[in-house]
């Protein structure tokens, strides 16, 4: 996540990276029109990328069936991943979204009992900010996270409902307004709690789903309310919804089809 630094992207290398991904999303052969297609690209751009993946041994292609597939090439960048701890992938993530956007991040882990547990925090320097104690816990519908979570298990008025009431709020939203939010993060992947689980904090909060689809690790910033501007939280959502896809894909074995 690299925030508002004013580089502008390569499209080239940002068009191999969709192809890569569509294809290893698929988890079966494709051929070259219908990668155009699924990837927003003309059938020429994407022959001269998947030609250049294949030479460098990132794609395999079988010259009878036309069709790509991911190559063992894309092991030489993976291994020094495998085995390492999921931790230590997740955390330079959120450290660069906490530097970026000058806001304090806490990972919280999901449990069985719909709890989350504060199991690492991420904090820009220099920032007056909330203290939160190593292995904290709230239930699961609490604040922003709470939103996230219910909007991604797409969960009824009613099962919403009765974990809304779970909750100790400081500043009860009210469920219409706390529906309506979940309503909203089913779209966008990210909620925003505004002074209402807590008086005088502001919650922005993703959540990363494992393969089959169940919530496992929830991510919030939490900053002081006045500290940061409506439209600066909505781009800390937006870095919170790109992390957990991230770290969903990358960490927790989770894709789009899943």
């Amino acid at each position: 996540m690299t925030g508002d630094t004013g580089q502008k992207s390569v499209p080239a290398v940002q068009n191999a990276i969709i192809i890569l991904r569509l294809l290893a999303a698929s988890g079966q052969p494709m051929g070259a029109t219908l990668i155009a297609r699924e990837a927003n690209l003309n059938v020429s751009s994407a022959f001269n990328i998947l030609r250049t993946l294949t030479h460098e041994g990132l794609l395999s292609f079988d010259p009878e069936a036309k069709t790509y597939v991911i190559g063992m090439g894309l092991m030489e960048f993976a291994a020094p991943l495998l085995g390492a701890n999921p931790a230590d992938l997740i955390r330079p993530v959120l450290s660069a979204i906490a530097q970026n956007r000058q806001v304090a991040i806490a990972l919280w882990q999901i449990t069985e009992s719909r709890r989350i547990v504060l199991i690492d925090r991420f904090t820009a320097p220099y920032i007056v900010q909330a203290v939160i104690a190593p292995n904290s816990r709230l239930p699961v519908f609490a604040g922003a996270i709470g939103r996230v979570y219910a909007a991604r298990l797409g969960l009824t008025e009613a099962q919403t409902r009765k974990g809304y009431n779970s909750v100790r709020w400081q500043d009860a939203p009210g469920f219409e307004a706390f529906w309506a939010d979940v309503q909203k993060a089913r779209e966008t992947g990210t909620a925003q709690d505004r002074g209402k689980l807590f008086r005088g904090l502001d919650i922005v909060a993703s959540i990363s789903c494992d393969a089959a689809g169940t919530p496992r690790l929830g991510m919030s910033s939490i900053t002081i309310t006045g500290q940061q501007t409506p439209e600066t939280l909505d781009r800390v959502g937006e870095d919170l919804a790109k992390a957990a896809k991230q770290i969903e894909r990358g960490v927790l074995g989770h894709s789009a089809e899943t």
